[in-house]
């Protein structure tokens, strides 16, 4: 009973850390799949090989989606070599760097946002009408354990652009319930082995924050792609305008 066979994807930023482990669990749940890079070209070209090698069908697309015509022509391409879209996966975001509010800028604080939020707004405002074309379709957008508590220091806007993802989940959610789309979205917490944590996160950083993990590790890509996949897959489920959380017990 595999929901996702011949299920068309897109996967934003899916070719590299979280976004490959979630485009590979795709593949191999049947599904075909546009894996959107901005600056991985060689993973995603992999990944489709990857994915045709399995007889499904997949295209690797290229774009700045903080641009609003760039993302519509991601998706205009998707939905052309794919033939439809089912699922769209809003994975792309960056913690940029690492400022307090008194060092904060505008340029900073607007960039990390058109990143983080614009960007999603752009894709899903580009999908929406093809998604919708459908009995029923679905969005997962990756929110982050630091919308819910604000993250370490210096992640300000970081942290503010993932909590503003779970009230335009909320938000999208009943806007686009009526048209058959259902919207959640996926709040990971501490997610090692990922060059998102290779860059931003030191091992005593890591070390500190996985002892006050109740299960006493650090989250992978994996875990991640396996609850994205069930939110994605339940396509005559309840579930939508929820967040949900992947991060071994941490809710303090």
């Amino acid at each position: 009973m595999n929901k996702l066979e011949n299920k068309n994807v897109l996967i934003t930023a899916g070719a590299q850390g979280i976004g490959e482990a979630i485009t590979r669990q795709f593949i191999d749940g049947g599904a075909n799949v546009a894996i959107h890079y901005f600056s991985s070209a060689d993973t995603a070209l992999e990944l489709a090989s990857y994915a045709e090698s399995k007889g499904r069908k997949a295209i690797a697309v290229s774009g700045d989606l903080t641009n609003e015509q760039e993302a519509q022509s991601v998706v205009d391409r998707a939905v052309s070599e794919l033939g439809g879209l089912d699922i769209l996966i809003n994975n792309a975001g960056s913690l940029v760097g690492r400022k307090w509010l008194e060092e904060m800028d505008a340029a900073f604080w607007h960039k990390v946002m058109d990143i983080n939020l614009t960007s999603m707004m752009f894709i899903t405002k580009a999908a929406e009408p093809t998604l919708a074309r459908n009995e029923n379709s679905s969005i997962v957008n990756l929110a982050s354990l630091a919308g819910r508590k604000g993250g370490h220091p210096g992640s300000l806007a970081y942290s503010t652009s993932k909590g503003a993802i779970l009230t335009f989940t909320r938000a999208l959610s009943n806007e686009l319930g009526p048209k058959g789309i259902r919207v959640n979205a996926i709040a990971p917490g501490l997610i090692l082995g990922t060059s998102f944590h290779n860059t931003h996160t030191s091992k005593e950083s890591a070390d500190q924050t996985i002892a006050t993990i109740p299960i006493q590790r650090a989250g992978s890509a994996e875990d991640v792609a396996r609850a994205v996949a069930f939110l994605a897959s339940e396509y005559d489920g309840f579930i939508t305008g929820a967040t949900l959380d992947i991060n071994g017990g941490v809710y303090a």
